[in-house]
């Protein structure tokens, strides 16, 4: 009498805890095989703007800050503005040295663009620790700085020079000019770098109490469960 052997089940794909903080990006193809090297000149009037933008954007912390520490509430034009300040230097690093993924001029604007190849956004608040606010965005966060300044090598408004990050940009824009193909595993790579700092910029920002985690979540798009 022979038996058969059942094999063992595999256990169900668990896909990781969502995070508030969302990044999506899809590469643009074509893209030209120069035009990254003039794209630190065509971006200089977004410096300019977002040089004074960071500005507001810290007086506005500021605020909230203080906000949070009494109301444990974060308030919601402050809010808008300082995500859509992330937004806004997110999508010029995407046009230039932080990604090079797409040829498209970024927009004047703090708002979500829909038909642009790149988008950031982040989940409002309904109620945020009081005591957390005094002790995540210079101890808490440490551990992450420490691993941002390795993918930065420094910080910039639009994050998109120097470090692993900027290198990584600078061998995507090398083989782009020779081959005209941005390598895919190479921009899946760099999105989730950028995802990571994204995270933890909106926890250092008072913007979230959701703890960024150490995880690279490479692609385009966030993660999500597969069966």
């Amino acid at each position: 009498m022979s038996t058969k052997t059942i094999p063992p089940v595999p256990p169900p794909v668990v896909a990781p805890p969502a995070h508030p903080a969302r990044l999506t990006a899809v590469l643009d193809a074509p893209l030209s095989r120069w035009l990254w090297l003039v794209k630190w000149l065509l971006a200089l009037p977004h410096y300019v703007v977002l040089c004074f933008l960071w500005v507001a954007f810290l007086g506005t912390s500021v605020a909230a800050f203080f906000a949070i520490l009494f109301t444990g509430r974060y308030p919601r034009p402050l809010f808008d503005f300082n995500t859509g300040v992330l937004r806004w230097s997110w999508r010029v690093s995407y046009y230039t040295y932080g990604a090079l993924g797409t040829d498209r001029y970024p927009p004047f604007t703090l708002a979500d663009v829909p038909d642009y190849p790149t988008h950031w956004d982040l989940e409002y608040p309904k109620k945020l620790s009081r005591g957390l606010v005094l002790v995540k965005w210079w101890l808490l966060a440490i551990p992450h700085y420490l691993v941002l300044g390795f993918f930065l090598g420094g910080v910039h408004a639009g994050w998109d020079f120097g470090g692993l990050i900027g290198l990584l940009a600078l061998i995507a824009a090398v083989t782009l000019g020779f081959t005209g193909r941005y390598p895919h595993g190479l921009f899946d790579l760099v999105i989730g770098l950028n995802r990571w700092v994204l995270r933890v910029a909106s926890y250092a920002a008072l913007l979230t109490d959701v703890y960024p985690p150490f995880r690279l979540d490479q692609g385009g798009h966030e993660p999500t469960a597969t069966p």
